[in-house]
């Protein structure tokens, strides 16, 4: 497989890895874990410092690749790398049945517990992870075990309910049927038999019958409840004692997470957010990929080892200033630079008010003088097909396209062109007083840089729905005909607009696929002259031009692995005419991959359709499949699953199938139908 690093060859310690070696938990259960350490030869009894990653996504084969580039790397610089498999995931005892369960937090403290015992270990740990890894890092720092002394967590949250795949302003994202189905093909994968033996299919039939459909319980909680709080760290940012370094990248969907972390916690902490998608930043795409196994070690230095590396010296959040671009799906580079604030929110950031009014945006200063008008938008289901996804894995091409079609059924306004360019950094925020014709309405807002040959790429979005206006908690119903006031957060960005662009805020009443519509169409009523966009303008600092460099990427030898079958990414949408029929399609195929060292072929293919009948709101219908195989020798298994998702104006209706074979011959089929009520969503 590429990669886009440079792969260092000499290190201060020589390397010893442990392939495979089971942590016991004080209920019987073992985890796996691969272990690389410093070799500080036979006579040495040298201890080191740790950095755990904890996670479900498989060690021995799906993440081995990129576990390969990153923890070697840290143990050639003295560290000792512990990555370990959820209970119930890779060749781990038990049975993963949801996200960030109590469950796995207290394996957690084991874990540490178990790591910090060991004669490699001094004692003191860092935990570092991507995603769920960002996630428990954050939970587990909450519970404050002795042994934690820092974390790197990365396209995380501490809001699990605002700020992640599942819901977002109140509205369900379709990324939470993506995710969901995801997770039902990775638990439905085996352990592999060359190290737990015999067990291995009873290990893997006790997943395939108890992990559950973890969409069921999602849909299940609608609103902002007891389930979300737990493991949202935002709940008690002063439980969080030990240090934390935040990073993201704007393609990603957990950028906000970052500005609200170094705000809110109190201990020492730094934030970084590049241009990246959810990627670790020395593979980040869109690029510049950064140095970050370099970066992370100034800081695993500074609080695991106590040297002086610099790091605490330089400012708290640093950030890439994007410039603009013409709208694409994919991009392989993001033209900008770094610019970087020592205390957040900065007092360098001004918020500059726009009226809407005439289809227009009016700079104002003081009070607005902006004629008063009404008028309205019913967004066809159309709009969204051009929005990518929620969150870009930059695997497909995922990121939004040319914004003109789905303006077209939008509520558009439009700035002058500039005169000088204008740097915004932070989150905008639109004030709109509305009202609409039914009891659940959601509006999408839209922020776009326009180019002087009119094309429109999408800079940043927001989404509410409108039941939630006062709490994600306690949503109301609205009363059809009164008017509302409302104000829409969009995600934070850093963005230049040059001279001669416009830019252009868009508003429609659905946003499909990226966001489960209303039940109903809904036509939005727009009050002008109360409506009022915020932007977080920044002008450039000299100070900016004065950050040192990040080094270039590097990393480990990476593991061998062959693509035997084409790799295929797809993102393609369609429209029947004749059958009144538009869908978007995406497929993930990897193809057929081996690793080399353990002979073990393995597949992963993802296809995904959203479609919907032009005015049908009680059409639109949300299906995705996925196949897992793995094959050594005479041992072949594969799993298919399917699941589909659709909704009338009362209910959500859930199908699910799972059929498990071993040698092709089909070992075990479940199916579920679910019928969810809709609770103001």
């Amino acid at each position: 497989m590429p990669h886009p690093f440079r792969i260092r060859q000499d290190y201060p310690w020589q390397i010893t890895t442990i392939e495979n070696l089971f942590i016991p938990l004080s209920d019987g259960t073992k985890l796996a874990a691969k272990i690389w350490l410093p070799d500080p030869g036979p006579d040495d009894i040298t201890a080191f410092p740790a950095i755990l990653e904890y996670i479900p996504y498989r060690k021995r084969d799906v993440e081995a690749w990129q576990d390969s580039v990153a923890h070697p790397w840290f143990a050639g610089h003295g560290y000792a790398a512990v990555r370990v498999d959820l209970r119930g995931s890779g060749e781990s005892d038990g049975v993963l049945m949801d996200e960030y369960l109590p469950q796995e937090q207290e394996d957690g403290l084991e874990v540490l517990r178990w790591i910090a015992a060991q004669k490699w270990c001094d004692g003191n740990i860092g935990m570092m992870g991507i995603s769920w890894g960002g996630f428990n890092g954050l939970q587990i720092a909450a519970l404050q075990p002795p042994e934690l002394k820092c974390v790197i967590s990365l396209c995380s949250t501490d809001d699990r309910y605002a700020d992640d795949v599942h819901y977002m302003g109140g509205c369900l994202l379709g990324d939470n049927l993506s995710w969901a189905s995801i997770m039902f093909a990775f638990n439905s994968c085996p352990p592999d038999p060359e190290l737990v033996g015999k067990k291995w299919r009873d290990m893997w039939f006790n997943r395939l019958e108890n992990s559950g459909l973890w969409l069921e319980t999602w849909l299940k909680h609608q609103r902002r409840d007891d389930y979300w709080k737990h493991g949202s760290v935002c709940e008690d940012y002063d439980a969080i004692k030990v240090p934390v370094y935040a990073i993201s990248g704007w393609a990603d969907g957990y950028s906000n997470a970052v500005s609200r972390m170094m705000e809110h916690l109190k201990v020492p902490r730094k934030g970084l957010i590049g241009p990246w998608s959810h990627k670790y930043p020395h593979l980040g795409v869109p690029g510049p990929a950064i140095g970050f196994l370099q970066e992370a070690l100034r800081w695993w230095d500074h609080w695991l080892k106590g040297k002086d590396t610099g790091i605490m010296d330089e400012p708290m959040y640093r950030v890439w200033m994007q410039e603009s671009v013409p709208p694409s799906n994919t991009y392989q580079q993001k033209p900008g630079r770094w610019i970087a604030e020592h205390s957040w929110p900065s007092s360098h950031i001004t918020m500059s008010g726009y009226a809407l009014s005439d289809r227009k945006l009016h700079w104002f200063k003081g009070e607005p003088k902006v004629p008063e008008a009404a008028v309205t938008i019913q967004s066809p289901l159309s709009v969204g097909l051009f929005a990518g996804k929620w969150c870009s894995y930059n695997a497909p091409p995922d990121l939004p396209n040319d914004q003109r079609e789905e303006d077209g059924g939008s509520l558009v306004y439009e700035s002058a062109p500039l005169t000088e360019p204008m740097e915004i950094f932070g989150a905008p925020v639109i004030d709109l007083n509305v009202s609409v014709n039914e009891k659940v309405a959601q509006v999408a807002v839209r922020l776009s840089d326009v180019a002087p040959d009119d094309k429109a790429t999408r800079v940043t979005y927001g989404l509410l729905n409108l039941t939630h206006q006062r709490s994600n908690e306690h949503p109301q119903y609205l009363q059809p005909g009164k008017k509302y006031s409302f104000r829409v957060q969009l995600n934070d960005v850093a963005q230049q607009f040059p001279v001669g662009h416009r830019f252009r805020i868009s508003l429609s009443t659905s946003y499909w696929p990226l966001a489960w519509p209303p039940p109903r169409p809904v036509r939005m009523t727009v009050y002008e002259g109360e409506a009022i966009l915020y932007m977080p303008v920044r002008p450039a600092r000299k100070e900016d031009s004065q950050l040192p460099a990040f080094d270039a990427p590097e990393g480990a030898e990476p593991v061998a692995v062959k693509q035997i079958q084409p790799a295929r990414h797809d993102w393609v949408v369609k429209r029947h005419l004749a059958h009144d029929l538009s869908m978007l399609e995406v497929q993930n195929d990897r193809g057929l991959l081996k690793i080399e060292d353990i002979e073990l072929e393995m597949e992963d293919r993802v296809f995904e359709r959203y479609s919907y009948k032009t005015a049908n709101f009680n059409s639109v219908r949300g299906e995705v499949k996925a196949k897992r195989a793995f094959r050594r020798g005479d041992w072949s298994v594969h799993t298919n699953t399917r699941t589909v998702l659709r909704s009338d104006d009362k209910h959500f209706f859930l199908h699910a199938e799972l059929d498990a074979y071993e040698d092709d011959l089909k070992v075990f089929s479940r199916t579920w139908n679910r019928i969810i009520p809709r609770d103001f969503v």
